[in-house]
């Protein structure tokens, strides 16, 4: 998509079949320039995954996503709504439809299982106890965990805190699911799990996901597109088929897990 700096055509940017248009958004914090006029779109239903390696910019843009952060220049829309230029209650609208996953879980260590995820329902619903019990069953099942609703956190596996926290996440019912670093100190046979569980919550769930990581493996099995930042700006994007072709010999030097000749 073609950069646009016009706050008034931000919102017409986003086709019918885009969830999320990120917009020649721009971003240092003191004198550190992260992203540099990254512009990409995510469709409705995909499964978008941006790597790329440390540095890289792939947290900040995140976090933009969910208007965690405000760009210096350039526009996050989402449904047509322009993040940066939407009032405080259309805000929290547009915030509603995510879901987020954080790295490692991000859980509550003072609450157990079940607690982690009836607090989004305890502070973002009226459902009643009962209700809020079935339904952090319903998220449970959906990740595959069972009888975990009153162990503490620190009973839980690694991969078994990233899975109550995609229970968490998916706890509101959201849009949109980011994740960010999903596989991050797994190993090989536990991230394969997580990328099913991912897989399997696309399959069943309406949701649109974008996920960062630097695992190519869990990237090629969770995408349907794959997009590569370097040094805060978008290098190269496409299918995993496409992707995997990519010419640019960074990308290609990412993908054999080899430095590239300027960082070697």
């Amino acid at each position: 998509m073609a950069a646009k700096s016009n706050p008034d055509s931000s919102a017409s940017a986003a086709t019918s079949a885009t969830r999320i248009a990120v917009i020649d958004v721009w971003k240092s914090f003191a004198d550190k320039a992260v992203l540099h006029g990254v512009s990409i779109d995510v469709t409705a239903g995909e499964s978008l995954v941006i790597v790329g390696g440390s540095g890289a910019g792939k947290s900040v843009l995140l976090k933009h996503l969910i208007g965690l952060i405000q760009p210096d220049r350039g526009h996050i829309v989402v449904d047509g709504e322009d993040l940066a230029r939407a009032g405080h209650s259309e805000a929290l609208a547009i915030r509603r439809k995510f879901g987020m996953s954080f790295q490692e879980g991000a859980l509550f260590d003072s609450m157990n299982v079940f607690e982690n995820i009836a607090f989004p329902l305890r502070r973002h619903t009226r459902l009643p106890e009962d209700g809020i019990a079935a339904r952090v069953r319903q998220c449970l099942d959906l990740v595959h965990l069972k009888d975990v609703e009153n162990k503490a956190t620190s009973e839980l596996s690694g991969g078994m805190r990233r899975r109550v926290g995609f229970a968490r996440a998916i706890a509101l019912e959201p849009e949109i699911l980011l994740f960010d670093e999903p596989n991050t100190g797994l190993d090989p046979v536990t991230s394969a799990v997580i990328d099913r569980v991912i897989l399997e919550m696309k399959e069943s769930l309406p949701v649109t996901m974008v996920t960062i990581t630097h695992d190519m493996k869990s990237a090629f099995r969770i995408a349907d597109r794959i997009a590569m930042l370097r040094d805060g700006r978008i290098i190269a994007v496409g299918d995993p088929v496409a992707f995997r072709a990519t010419p640019d010999p960074y990308v290609q030097n990412f993908l054999a897990g080899e430095p590239h000749e300027e960082e070697s």
